[in-house]
């Protein structure tokens, strides 16, 4: 059982949601991404997705746009976010890590030796944001060969059919983009999200996260109530962004929103779940 797998089926045993915040890697300085990774955690964190920086984001709004733009600034690669991630291991053995960011960066490194080095480097799962499933021929052999998660993404006009297709390719858990258009957009519909999971649920077992437009801890604590995972990004990064020029602020206050969203979603009421991730 994968990472992901055994922190998901640890929640669900004890009627609670996973926080997944969303950091880039060298977001605003590279020294800082591996100290947060952990203070993350310590403060409420079930899964960290790391930003892997590339220079045109196409899915993200301004805010993680600017967040991979600092980074890059740095020139922070796929190889040094792999080194990110091993220096993370050293004394996180538990937490799952999960990157997300596009193909480009796998392509010149090529899948096998991208997912043979993943691996070594304690990733957990790969969501490439411009790799439909109907392209990954080649992607998902390479990563399942190395025990590595597939994560794709599921939209609010995604159709019965494409439902279909994803739940059979994921693996670890599917990602639903609760809000049309990029990272960073707003006016979350709860109830909208709430039924499309219902939807979504009908054809998988596996954990459903939900993110786009959560910024705030009541937010975070309504979609709780019905997703399995509660993925919060640009909320994250523009804090992050506020106190670029003091870093070592972002190591505290940072973790103090996270600890705040966790507090939020704990105190909400849950629907049991499975150690599948369906529910009861």
């Amino acid at each position: 059982m994968s990472r992901i797998a055994e922190k998901f089926q640890a929640l669900q045993q004890q009627g609670r949601r996973a926080l997944i915040p969303y950091i880039a890697a060298g977001d605003p300085e590279p020294w800082i991404t591996v100290p947060l990774m952990h203070a993350l955690v310590k403060n409420g964190a079930d899964i960290l997705e790391l930003g892997v920086p590339f220079s045109d984001p196409m899915a993200d709004g301004p805010v993680i746009q600017r967040a991979a733009e600092r980074a890059l600034k740095h020139k922070i690669s796929l190889t040094h976010v792999l080194a990110m991630v091993r220096e993370f291991r050293d004394k996180d053995k538990t937490t799952p890590v999960v990157l997300m960011g596009y193909l480009n960066p796998i392509e010149v490194l090529g899948y096998a030796r991208f997912a043979q080095e993943a691996a070594a480097a304690g990733v957990d799962g790969v969501l490439t944001v411009d790799l439909p499933p109907e392209e990954a021929d080649g992607f998902q052999p390479a990563m399942k060969g190395q025990g590595l998660d597939t994560i794709f993404l599921l939209a609010p006009t995604s159709p019965a059919e494409r439902i279909k297709l994803i739940a059979k390719a994921a693996s670890g858990f599917i990602y639903y983009v609760s809000l049309r258009g990029v990272t960073g957009a707003v006016n979350l519909d709860v109830r909208e999200v709430a039924a499309k999971l219902k939807e979504i649920r009908a054809h998988t077992k596996l954990p459903l996260g939900v993110g786009f437009g959560i910024g705030t801890p009541e937010a975070a604590a309504q979609v709780a109530e019905f997703a399995d995972a509660v993925i919060v990004g640009s909320a994250v990064v523009k804090r992050m962004e506020e106190m670029a020029a003091k870093p070592d602020k972002i190591l505290t206050e940072v973790p103090a929103f996270i600890a705040r969203l966790r507090e939020a979603m704990d105190q909400t009421t849950r629907t049991p779940t499975s150690a599948t991730g369906a529910r009861q």
